[in-house]
Parts: C-alpha cells; sequence; structure tokens
C-alpha cells in the first residue's frame, strides 16, 4: 500500500476546513502522512480542535511551529499580552491545557519529508538544509527544556537583524526563530528586514524575497512554506509557498508530494476575515 504524503498551509484555528481538506484528499491515517506547514492555531475560530484533531492522528501528522504557536506559548507564560484578534480562550482555559501547551511546545521548527525541507517561514541565504535542520533542533530543544520560561522572555526582538556563525545564546536562538517563522525578504548577505509584509514585488530597496537569493545555499533542495499569505501560491518543481489564505477569505491547501503525481488541493474557508495584524 503506497504512502501518500501531502504539505498543509496555514491553518490558524480554522479546524472545519481542515477537515474539509483532508476528507477531498481522502487522507487516511493509517497510510498517509500529512506535514502542517506551522501556525496550527489563532485568528481562526477552533483553535483548541485543532490541536485535538491533529495530536490525534498520532506519527500520521507532523506539525511545525509557526510565529502563531509561539505566541500561544508567550501568552500562556505571561510574556506577551494577547491581542485583540487573538482566539487562544479555548486553549488557554482549557481544563488541560499545560498537555496541549507541552505537546505544540515540542514541535519541530523545520523537518524535512519525501524530499522536501519544510519550514514555516523560510531560510537565509547561508544555510544549506543540514544547517537549517540543526539550527532548527538547537532552538527546539531549548523550546522543550524546563527553560522556556526564561527564553520565552528574551525570545522577541528584531535585533540582531544579519546572521553570523559567532552568535550565540539568546540573540543565535533569537534570530534563527526570526529566520524560520517569520523572514520574507532579506539581503543576499543575510540581513533580515521585518517591515514589508506585502507580496514579493514590495521588497524594499536591496533587498528580495528569500527565496529568490541567487546565492542560496538551499536552492537545489525541493523547500516547503507557508506563513505568507499575500505573496500567493507557488506551486513550482523545486518551491511550495501554500499559505493561500484560508483565514482571510481564501483557501486552505494541501499538495501531494510523495513522487508520485503533483496533486493540489483547496477548499475555501468559511472563517470571514478578522482585523488586526496577519
Amino acid at each position: 500500500m503506497r504512502v501518500m504524503d501531502y504539505l498543509i498551509g496555514d491553518v490558524q484555528g480554522c479546524d472545519a476546513a481542515l477537515g474539509r481538506l483532508l476528507a477531498d484528499i481522502g487522507y487516511s491515517p493509517s497510510r498517509d502522512h500529512i506535514v502542517l506547514l506551522g501556525d496550527l492555531v489563532n485568528r481562526g475560530p477552533e483553535s483548541l480542535a485543532v490541536l485535538r484533531r491533529l495530536r490525534g492522528l498520532g506519527d500520521s501528522a507532523s506539525c511545525l511551529l509557526g510565529n502563531h504557536d509561539l505566541h500561544l506559548l508567550a501568552v500562556a507564560h505571561g510574556v506577551r499580552r494577547a491581542h485583540r484578534s487573538d482566539t487562544l480562550d479555548d486553549i488557554l482555559s482549557a481544563p488541560d491545557r499545560a498537555e496541549w501547551l507541552d505537546w505544540v511546545r515540542t514541535r519541530p521548527l523545520a523537518l524535512q519529508r519525501a524530499g522536501w525541507l519544510c519550514v514555516h517561514a523560510g531560510v537565509v541565504p547561508a544555510w544549506d538544509a543540514g544547517q537549517t535542520l540543526a539550527l532548527a533542533a538547537e532552538v527546539g530543544a531549548m523550546l522543550a527544556s524546563p527553560d522556556l520560561p526564561a527564553f520565552l522572555q528574551v525570545m522577541y526582538g528584531n535585533q540582531p537583524d544579519t546572521w553570523d556563525e559567532g552568535l550565540t545564546g539568546a540573540d543565535r536562538w533569537r534570530f534563527v526563530i526570526n529566520v524560520l517563522t517569520r523572514i520574507r525578504f532579506c539581503t543576499a548577505d543575510n540581513e533580515l528586514e521585518f517591515a514589508a509584509k506585502e507580496g514579493a514585488d514590495a521588497a524594499p530597496p536591496g533587498f528580495a524575497p528569500w527565496f529568490a537569493q541567487p546565492a542560496r545555499r538551499t536552492a537545489g533542495v525541493p523547500m516547503a512554506f507557508g506563513h505568507w499569505s499575500t505573496l500567493g501560491l507557488i506551486a513550482r518543481p523545486d518551491l511550495l509557498a501554500i499559505d493561500t489564505g484560508c483565514l482571510w477569505g481564501g483557501a486552505l491547501t494541501a499538495v501531494r508530494v510523495d513522487g508520485g503525481r503533483r496533486e493540489l488541493h483547496q477548499v475555501p474557508c468559511e472563517q470571514a476575515q478578522r482585523p488586526g495584524k496577519r
């Protein structure tokens, strides 16, 4: 029986759309594997239901951490205030909230599946696939450790904004998290830019979409990411951008990547656009 692998874009608490997408692809947990590309929760109406569904799938689902998932951890630990557009109360008020928070914080920041390097947001040009996975595991170990509350206190910030192999401690971990969960534009010299959030044509002077950097060391590696709903769908043989704005009146997208026929599946989302930052 052939295992089929699917990558799925940002769900952000839209459990009904996720259920319809899994039905559309004929997903079978006993046969198939899905990779969720981060932002499992927040802004959609059923964040806890999404976690219940995905955790219930066990090893047949792999779930990356996105910036909204990290925001959940920060709010839960009192490091960040909830935004008025957040929809995290069902998790935070659950009697078993500690179990859900522990499950979330032990999800990876990057993984490789069916030949695809999967991240929530992207990479800087200097990192190859091996270094990306190693750095993700390094920060993931910190998130899963008893040091999580202290780490969350120093996790936020835009500095340092340029990669340096000599970075250590909080600066190193913050930069890695910013790349894997926030990057859109960067320079050829691995400098990040956080203000621009529109499509690829909105790059500030000297910057370009991270995946358009010609010297990117992951250029020969098929890569998949979410995070960038204003970018639109990209479905190249070596690059998948599949945050198609489910939460914002778009669709939830899945792509089959197991080496068989490439299949693109999309379902519309009934969630009306909500105010606030993407």
